[in-house]
């Protein structure tokens, strides 16, 4: 059994290749080994180029990762000093070194989450792999397993990381660990929400994001946290990456639009900003989230687009001609096809504005038929529908018809913008001498009907009234 497990820690040593490393092993104290993630994905034969390595030291790791970066040219960041652990950024790596935790390696390795992170690999010559906690059978059989449910309650992180690495490593939650996960899933109030957000963030990045957060919903793990909204699950079982290639997405489009679509499906802005979100990712979510309601809404209510006062012009698409709103056989979360076009155009315009950026996270939720067609033309920044802008600028308008700056002006030109988008002024830009000219009479007409209309409310505003 020794003779086994000395072997098998030598040719682990040949995958991990210590002498490719960004430092030189030499430099770590006698009894230093690796443990974690570098570890297991070697043992299941899915190591990155550049691994993240977590070295456990029998000594003072938040020196000695100051020393290295001293020594080799890199960054040092304490991760938590009560603990004394830090992390080396060196040439593109991230290295991770903690103190030794009880008398020896295999004490330190019983007070890990999940078994399969509990292998060790000490970097002595000749020395053995070692697995008290039986992660080896684990990883074997594809069954993440807590070594007890203290070890999870210690750090309650890693309730919602067992179910993040089931989702990358596609393995099963053993049903006990899952019982304590679920029994547990209160105590991840108390993790800050910078790192629960990580974890969900990688989640939603696994080939199998979307199963993995469905089952941290039914285990109440979004809970405390206020994320899991109504019809979240059946939404993510959408959210698969065969699913957003039928809807039309490309690989890129994918790998970002995919993510946030699913992490839109269970988090609004709010619990993103309770999670300690960025501004931007609180925006991104909410009009997802908005905008998902509002089409769901607008299937109650049918079509409410106003028709159009003229036709569109010869040769343009301004909108995808409206067909029933029927719901079909789809399955549960996406959108009927023609759902977009029950939105009024003033909707249909906030919506591309709000969405510009994106449209391909929103185009998961429709039908495909629809979400291809659309992905096509919002992949064409010149289209005038998908990327609405005025055919002319606030410093035309006034410098041509001699328009004052002020709220007027920018009604102005958000009247320009829908009737370009809808087709009823000309789509191009530059547009040519008599295009230009047709946009100018056709503000100048806007600002005499509306003339009426703005004298009344600068009276209201004379006598304090507020302007409706």
């Amino acid at each position: 059994m020794a003779a086994a497990a000395r072997r098998q820690g030598e040719l682990l040593l040949q995958v991990l290749a210590p002498q490719r490393w960004p430092f030189d092993p030499a430099l770590l104290p006698a009894e230093t080994a690796l443990v974690g993630g570098a570890v297991r994905d070697a043992l299941l034969g899915r190591l990155r180029q550049h691994p993240d390595l977590d070295l456990v030291v029998n000594g003072d790791a938040i020196a000695l990762a100051r020393s290295l970066a001293n020594r080799c040219g890199g960054s040092c960041v304490v991760l938590d000093a009560e603990r004394c652990m830090a992390r080396l950024v060196l040439k593109g790596w991230t290295i991770d070194l903690a103190r030794r935790i009880g008398a020896n390696l295999e004490a330190d390795l019983k007070r890990r989450d999940y078994t399969i992170n509990a292998i060790a690999l000490p970097l002595a010559p000749g020395a053995e792999l070692l697995d008290p906690t039986g992660g080896l059978v684990d990883l074997a059989a594809g069954q993440l397993r807590a070594i007890s449910a203290a070890n999870l309650r210690e750090d309650p992180l890693r309730l919602l990381r067992g179910v993040r690495l089931a989702a990358e490593l596609d393995f099963q939650l053993e049903p006990l660990t899952q019982s304590w996960i679920g029994r547990q899933h209160q105590q991840l109030a108390t993790v800050a929400g910078e790192r629960v957000l990580a974890e969900l963030d990688r989640l939603a990045l696994a080939e199998a994001g979307a199963t993995g957060l469905i089952l941290a919903i039914q285990l109440g793990l979004l809970q405390v946290w206020g994320g899991e909204g109504p019809g979240a699950c059946p939404l993510l079982a959408t959210l698969s990456r065969d699913g957003a290639l039928a809807h039309g997405l490309t690989a890129a489009e994918i790998s970002w639009a995919l993510p946030l679509a699913r992490l839109a499906a269970c988090l609004d802005g709010s619990a993103v900003r309770r999670l300690h979100g960025s501004r931007r990712l609180q925006q991104r979510c909410a009009r997802l989230g908005h905008w998902r309601q509002r089409l769901e809404a607008s299937l109650q209510t049918g079509p409410n687009r106003p028709p159009d006062p003229s036709p569109a012009r010869a040769g343009e698409t301004p909108s995808l001609s409206t067909p029933s709103l029927s719901p079909a056989s789809l399955a549960p979360g996406v959108l009927p096809r023609g759902a977009i076009e029950g939105l009024s155009e003033a909707e249909r315009l906030d919506l591309q504005r709000e969405l510009e950026a994106d449209f391909p996270a929103l185009a998961l939720l429709l039908d495909p038929a629809d979400s291809c067609q659309l992905l096509h033309r919002w992949r064409d920044p010149a289209d005038v529908l998908l990327h609405p802008r005025s055919p002319l600028d606030g410093g035309q308008l006034q410098a041509r018809l001699q328009l004052p700056p002020g709220p007027r002006l920018g009604r102005l030109l958000e009247h320009l913008t829908r009737e370009r988008a809808f087709g009823r002024l000309p789509a191009q830009r530059p547009a040519s001498p008599a295009e230009t000219e047709a946009c100018l009479q056709a503000a100048q007409r806007w600002w005499g009907a509306t003339a009426a209309t703005a004298l009344a409310e600068e009276g209201q505003r004379s006598n304090g009234r507020p302007v409706a």
